[in-house]
């Protein structure tokens, strides 16, 4: 028998009195794709970037092909051939899509001048296996599902005999991903071996060989595929049954009350136009669609993050001025980005700097200084509505696992009172159980007044949560699907532009 190509015995890391993994083992073999799932904070990035030389493990050992080895950095990682795609962006805005993937080569390089010819057509070789993106534009000119793209591209690059993907279709369209499916699948038969870190049960089904479930910092069990359920993978994780994943609808009594928020034919002349709709009290409204249809342009055009040439909208049937985003917020408008780390939070910052950030002017006294106790106050009150685990509101937000960071981004838009929240993919890239919490919050805030918006690539988030479904489609509002219309099938008629709303009716 050929050993593993990497075997994990006994790995333990410390943060201070924190242990972050406790005596874990895991074993990958030569040509599989491993997945590994667990809840946020279960240890599964720590033990990848231990892996990767990110981090040191404070004990246990590494081995690659049956031999020891010290991983002192993603340098030494790359040597031996070891590659990670982080779930976050972590590309250089300024430079092009070519020399961010072939930037460890460049670092490594002795000759004087830089030959970007070669450099932009090796890199447009390998980024045409993903998709159409020129290598030469910036970074900062690609949205999120790119960048992604770009990532991976990356990774390719580097000639790996081991690739860890961490979540990597979060932000990638249906198309994205099953390019990506493809290239995997050709990765493992030429004998390379895949880490896949993913919440998406239907991905890791789909796609992978087995699957190990960490739990708390802990190794739980490992599974071959065949032998193991979706739901048989989740009670794992939990460590409990999680018997409904969303919370109950609106009933039919309750589906027609008055409108809270209504826009009238809003556009902003390139991205969205002629988009009209009402979201009413109770209900929480969806919006679907493909990325790059316009939704996310429809809320920032909501909110003040993008103007609009055209088009009313009124709050409580009064029409309202908003021409930047602090106009929206005080109206009792607020917008939670896809974007969490980049938009969403400040990582630098406490807990209670966060949650607070919005609110400052009611928690300024009238020379102008913060009252750190009226503060700490908000926080804590906020902190407990939501369940946040923490060490404290002081603790950085970095410190947080992504579901409890999500609740911190949650928190700082309900410190101001809001009328409507907007929430632009809510629980991206956040485990199981975190994502029931989160959409329990949601219906909790529906039925307390606030106007819930949510838009969602997660088909079964659109379809489970919300009451009611808009697709956009080319910056238009495509149709709307009531709850007994809802079906994959009809949203995906809608985006694609295959029917109507009424066709896509008779098609659920």
């Amino acid at each position: 028998m050929a050993e593993p190509v990497l075997s994990i015995h006994g790995v333990t890391k410390h943060f201070g009195a924190v242990k972050a993994l406790t005596d874990v083992d895991f074993t990958l073999e030569r040509g599989e794709v491993h997945a590994l799932c667990g809840e946020n904070g279960a240890g599964k990035s720590t033990l990848m970037n231990i892996i990767a030389g990110v981090l040191q493990p404070s004990e246990g050992e590494i081995r690659v092909d049956g031999k020891v080895v010290r991983i002192s950095s993603p340098a030494a990682a790359q040597s031996l051939g070891i590659g990670l795609v982080h779930q976050e962006i972590a590309l250089c805005p300024d430079a092009t899509v070519a020399e961010n993937m072939f930037m460890a080569a460049t670092n490594r390089r002795r000759a004087p001048f830089m030959n970007y010819r070669a450099l932009e057509r090796d890199a447009q070789a390998v980024m045409d296996r993903l998709a159409a993106i020129d290598v030469r534009r910036k970074v900062a000119d690609l949205p999120i599902s790119s960048q992604q793209l770009v990532e991976i591209a990356k990774a390719l690059t580097l000639d790996c005999r081991v690739l860890i993907l961490d979540e990597p279709t979060a932000a990638l369209t249906e198309t994205e991903t099953r390019q990506l499916f493809a290239i995997i699948r050709d990765l493992k038969a030429n004998g390379i071996s895949i880490i896949y870190i993913s919440h998406r049960m239907a991905e890791i089904f789909s796609l992978c060989d087995c699957v190990t479930v960490f739990r708390d910092g802990r190794y739980v069990c490992t599974d071959h595929i065949a032998d193991i359920t979706p739901d048989d993978v989740v009670r794992r994780m939990v460590g409990r049954e999680i018997t409904q994943l969303y919370p109950d609808k609106l009933g039919a009594d309750d589906a027609s009350g008055e409108p809270i928020l209504e826009a009238d034919n809003i556009g902003d002349g390139a991205r969205f136009h002629d988009v009209s709709f009402d979201l009413r009290k109770g209900e929480i409204l969806g919006i679907g669609g493909l990325i790059g249809s316009g939704r996310t342009e429809i809320a920032e055009g909501i909110c003040g993050l993008r103007s609009r040439s055209a088009g009313t909208v009124r709050l409580h049937g009064k029409a309202q001025s908003i021409r930047a985003y602090s106009d929206a917020v005080k109206a009792g408008i607020v917008y939670l980005s896809e974007d969490r780390k980049g938009s969403g939070v400040f990582l630098e910052m406490s807990i209670a700097q966060n949650i607070s950030v919005l609110d400052l002017k009611s928690l300024t006294n009238p020379i102008g200084l913060l009252n750190r106790r009226a503060e700490a106050a908000l926080a804590e009150n906020f902190a407990r509505r939501l369940a946040v685990r923490m060490g404290g509101i002081e603790a950085p937000v970095k410190s947080l696992s992504g579901g409890n960071q999500q609740k911190v981004a949650l928190a700082k838009q309900l410190a101001v009172r809001p009328k409507v929240i907007l929430m632009d993919e809510p629980t991206r890239g956040i485990d199981v159980g975190a994502k029931t919490e989160i959409h329990r919050l949601l219906r909790e805030l529906a039925r307390s007044g606030i106007g819930i918006i949510v838009i969602s690539s997660e088909m079964p988030e659109l379809l489970g949560l919300c009451d009611r479904v808009l697709v956009v489609r080319e910056g238009r509002i495509a149709g709307e699907l009531g709850v007994d219309e809802m079906t994959e099938e009809a949203v995906i008629r809608l985006a694609s532009g295959v029917g109507t709303a009424k066709a896509a009716s008779h098609a659920a």
